[in-house]
């Protein structure tokens, strides 16, 4: 059998709660001899400042590189809101992802449907809803350069933020979106903003080129990026697979997230490019690190359980383990187990490790 190597990046705040809960289903896949795996863990964001200075050290980066896949938490907080720009938290997950290639970023938005009613919308527009959006992470106005801000002449402050794609940038991460389309319902929506923005325009041209080219049985609909979001507050499951740059991405990924009731509840993955048979792959949870809770035992793991199950499928191709773990939550969830951030009014919430125990015994009960 072969082992995996993972590297666990559990972060700030609420990552090491929810990154000991992916712990115990890493451990019970080794045991249980479905897969196997050699873990790593080091620090990245706030936790590796206070350590090191710096938020991802050379070291760090080197073992995500040597590794399988990384699995990473959650980074940031009020603690570290005076560092240096450059060196802020946040600084070490975008540098990962850079010096990963890390350029697609798929973040699922799946309503399960013991929590149809936990969303902020009607059970009807929400019931069944499983989406994909395809995010491009590598490029656009969050590495653009020049980013700076400058003092005029006259002693006002100017900041330039620039907006840089390139047909290969776009054509790649184009590529991503109908592959994984074509494993789904077929069905792509690109989004953009080509009526003010040249990125836009280019935007639309490549992805229309692309389907041309490769991928005409796959039904391509293009669609402004704002009323992008509001269709996904109006009728999000006419979506399937929505590709879109990194602003837009950041944005409408959001915005879907919220669709399913909470930020806890859904994974991420961000992949390279495929080389020599394999590719370079980070998971994380969509939550942030949350600071207000950390400690208190309170958060929900599922969203970082579900990377791990995104990790089973997309890095090591273990489809049955993926689906094994992803239905031990679905079933965890329909017996009523509930965390605070998705129960009810009045209902008594599980505490983190509780969650993490009961999805641990879904998978005993299933695999016998």
């Amino acid at each position: 059998m072969t082992t995996y190597k993972l590297l666990l990046l559990p972060g700030d705040g609420i990552g090491p709660e929810v990154a000991r809960e992916v712990e115990k289903v890493v451990a019970w896949f080794t045991r249980s001899g479905l897969a196997a795996f050699e873990t790593e863990t080091d620090l990245v964001g706030g936790a590796a400042i206070d350590a090191h200075g710096v938020p991802l050290t050379e070291a760090a980066l080197d073992r995500a590189k040597a590794a399988d896949a990384v699995l990473f938490g959650a980074v940031g907080g009020p603690k570290w809101a005076t560092v240096p720009y450059t060196k802020r938290p946040e600084a070490g997950l975008l540098r990962l992802r850079k010096d990963l290639g890390l350029f697609a970023n798929l973040r699922p938005a799946i309503c399960y449907p013991a929590l149809a009613d936990a969303s902020a919308l009607k059970r009807e527009l929400v019931e069944g809803l499983d989406i994909v959006i395809v995010r491009e992470l590598t490029g656009g106005v969050y590495f653009g350069e020049p980013k700076e801000i400058v003092t005029l002449e006259d002693g006002t402050k100017r900041a330039v933020d620039t907006q840089v794609y390139t047909a290969g940038e776009i054509e790649r991460i184009a590529a991503v979106a109908f592959d994984l389309a074509r494993k789904r319902r077929n069905k792509v929506a690109s989004a953009e903003k080509h009526n003010v923005m040249k990125t836009g325009v280019l935007w639309k041209e490549v992805v229309t080129r692309v389907h041309a080219e490769r991928y005409r049985d796959v039904e391509l609909e293009h669609v402004l990026a704002d009323n992008c979001a509001m269709q996904l507050v109006r009728n999000p499951k006419q979506y399937d697979v929505l590709v879109t740059d990194n602003l837009f991405g950041d944005i409408l990924s959001d915005v879907a997230a919220m669709l399913t009731g909470s930020l806890g509840m859904l994974p991420s993955a961000s992949l390279g490019a495929v080389e020599n048979g394999t590719r370079r792959a980070l998971y994380e949870p969509v939550h942030g690190s949350a600071p207000d809770i950390a400690g208190q035992g309170l958060a929900n793991p599922i969203a970082m359980i579900g990377s791990l199950a995104m990790a089973l499928r997309y890095s090591f191709g273990l489809l049955d383990a993926a689906d094994l773990l992803e239905g031990a939550i679905t079933r965890t969830l329909a017996a009523g187990l509930r965390t605070r951030d998705i129960a009810g009014p009045g209902a008594n919430a599980v505490g983190t490790a509780e969650m993490g125990d009961a999805i641990v015994r879904e998978l005993q009960a299933k695999a016998g």
